[in-house]
């Protein structure tokens, strides 16, 4: 079994690993009838330049990853057995299909509607808590690790463990907005706690929504144990500017930084 995939963050030296979504690319690529940007190849020279595994978000209307590029790189993704696929989205709508098939090492219940541009907030596990459960049931069957978006509430920890996740992933576009601020110390208070409480749940916690190489730093210093995190738009917005290996080589240095000496 993949050491990244079982280990956390033993196999990386406690660092943090790097999870790149390649969504924005594909929703550049949309714009033109044509092959370019490569969804794929630009996937794998984030892996080249050591990128610990990559994230897609299949959305029902395909505005940005489509059917076909979930099964390209699951194909291409063959070829490097130390990485992750992270496939994450609604299960509500089109995610169970795509998951039942390509089984990656994990899967990120995300709710977002269908007609929303962006994620942004968790589950809400006191209604959605028993429709999920026997989702996640089924994908733990299949060998599938499943994580849940979830705000960054310490209360709601025990729920996720209820339900069977075996992680969270919490959305920390609120930390963003906070970073730089006289709210980021309690906004990095509140998410340390959330943390710790999955943690004591038996959760592994990642984290993912609007960190990028200024407030990343301090996030995964301050919060606890973070195993990985799944970063986007300001990646690709980086990456215009430094290139696609130069970014990812900037990122992992962020998260090597942070590891306590």
């Amino acid at each position: 079994m993949n050491p990244l995939v079982t280990t956390g963050l033993d196999a990386r030296g406690n660092a943090t690993a790097l999870s790149v979504n390649v969504n924005k690319i594909a929703l550049l690529r949309n714009q033109r009838p044509l092959p370019i940007p490569s969804v794929v190849g630009l996937s794998r020279i984030a892996l080249e330049a050591g990128a610990h595994g990559i994230t897609v978000h299949p959305r029902p209307d395909e505005r940005h990853i489509r059917r076909h590029d979930v099964f390209d790189l699951a194909s291409m993704l063959k070829d490097w057995p130390q990485a992750e696929f992270n496939i994450e989205g609604n299960p509500f709508h089109n995610l169970m299909e795509i998951v039942r098939e390509v089984r990656p090492q994990q899967c990120t219940f995300v709710p977002d509607s269908a007609e929303q541009a962006t994620s942004d907030h968790g589950w809400d596990l006191v209604r959605d808590g028993e429709r999920l459960k026997p989702l996640i049931d089924e994908l733990r069957t299949l060998g599938v690790r499943v994580s849940l978006f979830m705000d960054a509430d310490p209360a709601a920890m025990a729920a996720a463990r209820a339900v069977g996740a075996d992680r969270v992933e919490l959305y920390t576009e609120p930390y963003a907005r906070a970073h730089g601020t006289a709210g980021q110390a309690a906004s990095l208070a509140a998410f340390a706690a959330a943390a710790r409480a999955a943690q004591a749940e038996g959760l592994g916690v990642n984290a993912g929504h609007d960190l990028n190489l200024v407030n990343l730093g301090d996030f995964v210093v301050a919060v606890p144990a973070v195993l990985e995190v799944s970063i986007g738009h300001a990646f690709v917005a980086d990456a215009l500017e430094l290139g696609m290996a130069a970014a990812v080589r900037a990122y992992v240095a962020a998260l090597a930084r942070s590891v306590p000496r």
